[in-house]
Order: C-alpha cells, then structure tokens, then sequence
C-alpha cells in the first residue's frame, strides 16, 4: 500500500510499504478514505526528528470503511463506515472508564513514562503506524473505532478523530470554573490564541456555547479573516503587537478575558532564545537530541507567557497547543500571585463524542462541512506539508485522499 512516511527534516515521502494485517482478534483493518495532516505532525515535520525512525508512518486524523475484522470483534463489521480516535485506547481500563483516554493503561508508553499510545506519532507515544496510508490497523476493534452514518461526506466526520475532541476539551477545561469564573452555559469571555485548525475550531465552539465575547489572536491574514466571517473579533498580533494586553483588557471590562486557550504550543513566534535551542537539537545526533528535548527548556514559550499575561486574575488558562521541554521556565509568581486555574493535556477522544455527535448528524452548525482548505491526493502530501507549515495558500486545514 501507499503511506507517508518519515525521511528526516522537512522530508516526508509516500512509499509503498507493507499492507497491515490483523494481528490479534480484536483488531480491525479500515480502508482510509480521508485522512487529516495535523498543526503537531509539523512537530514531527520540524522538531521531533530525535524521536522518529526512518520510514514511520505518519498520521493520526483518519476514517474510513471497515475492509476486516478480527475473529473477536463483534461491534463493527466490513462495509461500517468509521473515524479512528488518535488516542490507541482500550476503553475499559481505570483510565478510559474515567473518561481519560489519553492515558490508557492498557496501551501507557511505560518506557518513555508517557501516556496511551497514538497513531503516527514518535517513539516517545509507542510508534504506533499511523494513518496517512491506503489502510491502517486499529486494535480494540469493539471499544476504539467510532462508527458514523453513511450519507454526508467525509469531512462532515473526520475531525472527531482529533480536531473536534481536542478543541471541544480545550473549551471545556476553559469554562472550569474556579471561584468568580462563569459556569460553562453562562456566557463569560475568552481569547483564543492561534487560529489554526484547533484553535480555529475551539473559537467556533465556544461561540455555539454562547461565550460573548470571543476573541481571536494570530497574525495569518487568511486565517484572521476566516475566524472574522464566524464572528470572532480577531486581533492581528502584528498590529497589537506593544499594546495587545491593553486592547484585550478594553474588551473585556478592563480586566481580561476569564479564559484564554493557548492553540499556539511549543513553535510561537516571538520567542528567540528558544527557537535557537529548537536549531540547535537539528544538528546533534539523534540520541544526543532527544536527551537535550527530554532534559532541557526548548519549547518557544511566547504565546503561553502572553496567556498568562492576558486573563484576568482569577481566571482559567487551557493549554492544548502541544509543548515538548521538560524545563521550561514559568512565571510562577505571576501564576500564583494573579490565582489562575491553568488545564491541560492530550484530548481524550471518546470522552467527548457524545457531546459532539449531535453537532455532526442534527445539521452542522460548526461548519465542519467546509473546515478543510485544502482536499490533496496521498501522493501530493509532500507538498501538502511543505504548503501547510510555510502558510502557504490559506492552508489552514488540509485532507488527504487515499
């Protein structure tokens, strides 16, 4: 089969590669009909080669038909239509049945002392064969893939494999309301930083829950413009740059929003010293590099630091943009002096289909139907990376067709 793969720095190439095949009887074998680059496979693109094989199959936003079952799988059959969750989850493990499937303890990366494996996604989360490929195996075939209707296209279904959990449990950890917060359902404001795909996507969300106002911060005119037309009121971190905590404030009663969400993670701009440190691990060896990112401050810290700076005290931070040092430096006065709630996190998946299912086959007031920018064959994914991590073409959302 067809699947991309994982050659080094900025190089990803499709390759034919051995078919999967059931390998225990609960597995599953689906036939990838669409499936979703991500903002953090451009971590593996840029960053975490120190983490990656040669040849890893990448990906972790597919769906697709049911094309074989395992002799024990009794919950979907060939011909059911299906979106894989990122998270490799058992469902029925202490972790899953208290709705935190990102930390699986059936499939925890005990080596790397890191949480539920994922699709596509290095060494540290168990190097699992992703699903940017012709066919993917999915183990747990009763209690992980998520069986949709046939009907609506694709892209009506395909972000609840990551882009609709995550930002709805970005969202959700921002209404957490600690004393003087508003409850979720009671208004209350919120900046959104990074207008991404997740982020993007939290922005809408928040505003079908009713949040007033909802404030977007990025500097990609495309992507502010696209935020603007959903009713965001956007702000160009170019132009607001010196006076954005002020202007912010001015929209929010003086005092800042209750909740920001951080959808910008551990590549920001605007934070030199560590993206120095992120060039420099490109140019140690790959077991060198991964000590330094495991033991050292590399993440470019610039939009968590202006998070902190523009809630209002008392107020919640939810943190979903993905970071990757193990000592950063925070502000842990600013933190404890200004009482902020700070949430965080890999979405749990399953936790939150129920919520969003409704949102998918009830119309589609999320606008999912038109959220990708871009639909690429497989074999245009080189490029599709290229484009998506240089902003090229108002790529915001890119969808690859096996």
């Amino acid at each position: 089969m067809k699947a991309v793969t994982w050659h080094g720095r900025r190089d990803v190439r499709v390759d034919e590669v051995p078919d999967p095949r059931i390998q225990e009887p609960t597995d599953v074998i689906v036939r990838v009909t669409s499936t979703g680059i991500c903002g953090s496979d451009l971590h593996l693109y840029e960053l975490l080669g120190p983490f990656m094989a040669e040849g890893d199959i990448l990906g972790h936003e597919p769906m697709g038909l049911v094309q074989e079952v395992g002799p024990e799988v009794t919950e979907v059959r060939p011909g059911d239509r299906v979106v894989v969750p990122f998270n490799v989850s058992c469902g029925t493990c202490f972790m899953c049945t208290r709705g935190l499937h990102s930390q699986c303890e059936t499939t925890q990366v005990r080596d790397q002392g890191t949480g539920a494996a994922l699709f596509g996604y290095t060494k540290l989360y168990g190097q699992v064969p992703g699903g940017q490929a012709e066919y993917l195996r999915v183990p747990f075939g009763n209690t992980l893939p998520i069986k949709v209707p046939d009907g609506p296209p694709d892209d009506r279904f395909v972000y609840l494999s990551d882009v609709l959990p995550t930002a709805w449990q970005a969202v959700e950890y921002a209404l957490a309301a600690p004393c003087g917060t508003p409850a979720p359902g009671s208004g209350g404001s919120l900046a959104v930083l990074g207008l991404g795909p997740i982020g993007d996507m939290c922005a809408r969300i928040a505003l079908h829950r009713g949040i007033e106002p909802v404030i977007g911060i990025d500097l990609v005119p495309e992507r502010l413009e696209r935020a603007r037309r959903n009713g965001v009121r956007v702000l160009d971190l170019r132009e607001h740059g010196d006076d954005l905590t002020e202007v912010v404030r001015e929209l929010t009663d003086g005092r800042g929003p209750d909740s920001v969400i951080d959808a910008v993670g551990m590549e920001a701009h605007g934070s030199p010293g560590a993206k120095l440190a992120q060039r420099m691990t490109a140019f140690l060896p790959d077991a060198a590099a991964a000590q330094f990112m495991q033991r050292a401050g590399i993440d470019r810290l610039h939009a968590l630091h202006l998070a902190i700076d523009l809630v209002r005290r008392g107020g919640t931070i939810s943190l979903i943009g993905v970071y990757g040092g193990m000592a950063d430096p925070l502000p842990m006065l600013t933190l404890f002096d200004k009482q902020i709630q700070l949430r965080m996190g890999q979405a749990n998946v399953k936790r939150w289909v129920d919520d969003l299912m409704p949102l998918l086959t009830d119309g589609d007031p999320l606008g999912t139907d038109a959220f990708a920018t871009h639909h690429l064959p497989l074999d245009q994914a080189p490029q599709a990376y290229e484009m998506f991590q240089k902003k090229q073409d108002g790529a915001v959302k890119v969808l690859l067709k096996p």
